[in-house]
């Protein structure tokens, strides 16, 4: 994860100015939709900010996940007249876009096929968000209403453009009816590795109980994005367990992720 050293932040809610005062401020942001800050001090925090409501669901899954000892401790959520603030502890070790990890891709694959088969496993029933499914689908239909899309998602997928996608979505969709507990952007910058051993799994916002192909769709994703190669999606499926691997689904998936 980049982190950029900034001398100050500024219009941050009066309960939260105690972590930063005193502290180095590192801007860790990577989407234009929220700012993160890693707060170095007494081992370090990260504070997130984006628009008014939201973070509600990421504080939510987060906690979860915590209470589940799968990720950072949630110290404190505010949503404010603008903006949502969500404030965690610092997750040991380093995530897996870590140059240590990523020249070891064979093993990287191995680690977190796996690591993503014991999460599935888990039984969810007091999981906070039962229903993922229903604002995933909704998602892919205001994207489509709003003609916001990336075919890239679909890239090797056979689609001819995004309504081609979004038919073949619409059509297949019902397919998509399993119940684990999914990350929800089952992405290397969000899995959290203390040399070599897991230590937690971050921005859980998408979490839920829903189809494990959307995990798995990720999964295979972040692989080639992050290795520039897709040599390893097989040896993915293959290590997490092909007898809970249905290509077809992952297809709907990726139809699903254009307008995601």
């Amino acid at each position: 994860m980049k982190r950029t050293e900034i001398a100050f932040l500024e219009s941050v809610p009066r309960d939260l100015k105690p972590f930063v005062t005193d502290a180095r401020i590192f801007d860790s942001s990577c989407s234009p939709e929220a700012r993160v800050w890693f707060l170095d001090r007494d081992g370090g925090y990260y504070l997130k900010r984006s628009k008014k409501g939201t973070l509600a669901k990421e504080a939510l899954m987060d906690a979860y996940f915590h209470q589940k000892g799968l990720g950072a401790e949630v110290l404190c959520y505010r949503s404010e007249e603008e903006n949502d603030w969500l404030l965690t502890a610092r997750v040991a070790g380093e995530d897996c876009t870590c140059a240590r990890y990523l020249e070891d891709p064979t093993r990287l694959c191995d680690t977190i096929a796996l690591r993503l088969r014991a999460l599935h496993e888990l039984v969810a029933d007091d999981c906070p968000v039962q229903d993922r499914m229903v604002g995933y689908c909704a998602t892919v239909a205001e994207n489509y209403q709003k003609q916001s899309y990336d075919l890239s998602y679909a890239s090797g997928a056979g689609f001819s453009d995004a309504e081609d996608a979004y038919r073949f979505f619409e059509r297949e969709r019902a397919s998509l009816d399993g119940r684990v507990l999914l990350h929800g952007d089952y992405c290397l910058p969000n899995i959290m590795l203390d040399d070599w051993a897991f230590s937690g799994f971050i921005d859980l916002g998408n979490g839920g109980v829903g189809d494990r192909h959307i995990d798995l769709f990720w999964g295979a994703w972040t692989l080639a994005f992050n290795l520039g190669t897709d040599r390893y999606r097989s040896r993915f499926f293959d290590a997490y367990g092909r007898d809970f691997v249905e290509e077809e689904k992952i297809r709907v998936v990726a139809a699903a992720e254009v307008f995601g």
